[in-house]
């Protein structure tokens, strides 16, 4: 499966958001990662669908929205609306998360599912059929800049191992401490997707970086069984 980057805009200068969005898509961004947080399920306030909007008016390449939020249900159809492509959503605050996957799917959006750190692999066992990518979280989320967390790159391979047996080859992003130094590793345990913040917005040169970390996952990539 081919490596996707997916630099994370909620370390890009808010000022200058266009901007920054160029030089990513031109430094070889396959995907736009947004971050929204709503300040209760996640202790951060960031955006919403009107921002997620605008943004879709100037990238070209797929917006991959992240909801880190209490009710997502009661928002879907706005980020669909908002030009989402792909949508994750946090296992830990759907009961009816089957239920959720379906409606993300009936308005045409790649639906995601999201593990936060510390929860089990085991909690997709019933969906992992129906899923269309997992995002793993290897950072407690809310804030950008954190340290990866090492335990992740097992989780990353029990998830590959969850899919493959549910018949779904579904690709796996990472989400946390992506970075020059830990991109390899997560490529070797499984990754597909890689979102990356302050890796890439947080250098003197976004397009650069882009180009710089894509180049060793590329290599990772190539080494992985």
């Amino acid at each position: 499966m081919t490596i996707r980057l997916a630099p994370s805009i909620l370390s890009a200068d808010f000022a200058n958001l266009g901007r920054d969005i160029a030089a990513v898509e031109r430094g070889g961004a396959d995907l736009i990662h947004v971050d929204v947080m709503d300040g209760h399920f996640v202790p951060n306030i960031t955006i919403g669908a009107p921002v997620v909007k605008a943004i879709k008016r100037v990238a070209t390449v797929p917006l991959d929205v992240h909801l880190m939020i209490d009710d997502p249900d009661r928002h879907l159809d706005a980020f669909a609306d908002a030009g989402a492509t792909m949508l994750s959503v946090h296992v830990e605050v759907l009961p009816h998360l089957h239920r959720t996957i379906g409606a993300m799917k009936k308005r045409g959006m790649k639906a995601g599912v999201v593990l936060n750190p510390s929860t089990p692999v085991v909690s997709l066992e019933n969906v992992a059929a129906d899923v269309d990518f997992v995002l793993v979280m290897s950072v407690n989320p809310g804030f950008g800049g954190q340290v990866f967390i090492p335990r992740s790159l097992e989780k990353l391979r029990a998830v590959r191992t969850l899919l493959t047996d549910a018949g779904n080859d579904a690709p796996i992003a990472v989400d946390g401490g992506v970075d020059l130094q830990t991109v390899a590793s997560v490529v070797q345990a499984g990754a597909d997707i890689l979102v990356a913040g302050q890796a890439i917005f947080g250098q003197s040169d976004p397009e650069e970086a882009t180009r710089n970390l894509r180049a060793i996952a590329e290599k990772a990539r190539a080494s992985r069984r």
